[in-house]
């Protein structure tokens, strides 16, 4: 039904990753994802959400008088009725970003999208779902983010970066440590990343990426709905 989309929240808040972190964002979380990575903390979007029209959708947004929006997830592209979500958004002057693991094809995404693609590495334990073919769909006005669980996950990123060279192409990359949750919210299975082990590594090596943190988990409970 590609006039309809299973839709688990929308809500107003800041950006708190990527090149536009802290500016406000109204977001779109989309219900459902065939990955399970090991440090996901919107598992509550796998199977949670309610059935809504686009136009539905595109007003509610348009409602925030906010025009900076993220379609998220879960995985966002799973459902083909995105695409006229984005392209009506789009189309009613809003800047769009879409949050994907890169693991489907960003290909028929509308132009005008800013694609934010959210590598996996070996340490999420779902490397291997990865769509290769999309590094050669986007360009500068994308992104490529890497959440790290350890000094091997870095590694590997740094391989990708340089091997497709997203750099050499204008293409922003970001490398994320896994966040750590509070005391008793740890999530399972996830082992965070010390933030200036990270810088250091960086550092070291030189590399034109940016370092980032995820905001919203500093303002708010790191596991919060709705933020």
């Amino acid at each position: 039904m590609s006039d309809t989309l299973v839709v688990n929240e929308v809500f107003h808040s800041i950006q708190g990753e990527g090149t536009r972190t802290g500016l406000p964002c109204v977001f779109v979380r989309l219900t459902g994802c065939h990955l399970r990575c090991g440090y996901c903390d919107t598992e509550y979007a796998f199977h949670e959400g309610t059935r809504r029209s686009v136009d539905d959708l595109v007003a509610a947004v348009v409602g925030y008088d906010c025009l900076l929006v993220e379609i998220t997830g879960g995985e966002p592209l799973l459902q083909p009725g995105v695409h006229a979500l984005m392209k009506h958004l789009c189309d009613a002057g809003h800047a769009v970003m879409l949050e994907t693991s890169g693991a489907c094809d960003v290909s028929a995404c509308d132009p005008r999208v800013i694609r934010i693609m959210d590598l996996k590495t070996p340490g999420s334990g779902e490397c291997g779902r990865t769509d290769w073919a999309n590094l050669q769909h986007i360009g500068p006005q994308d992104e490529v983010k890497f959440v790290l669980c350890d000094r091997a996950d870095y590694q590997w990123a740094c391989d990708v970066v340089q091997s497709h060279r997203l750099r050499l192409r204008g293409i922003p990359v970001l490398f994320s440590p896994v966040h750590a949750m509070s005391p008793g919210k740890a999530l399972p299975g996830a082992e965070s990343l010390d933030p200036q082990a990270l810088v250091a590594w960086v550092l070291e090596d030189g590399l034109d990426v940016r370092v980032q943190l995820q905001l919203h988990k500093f303002i708010w409970d790191p596991m919060a709905r709705g933020v």
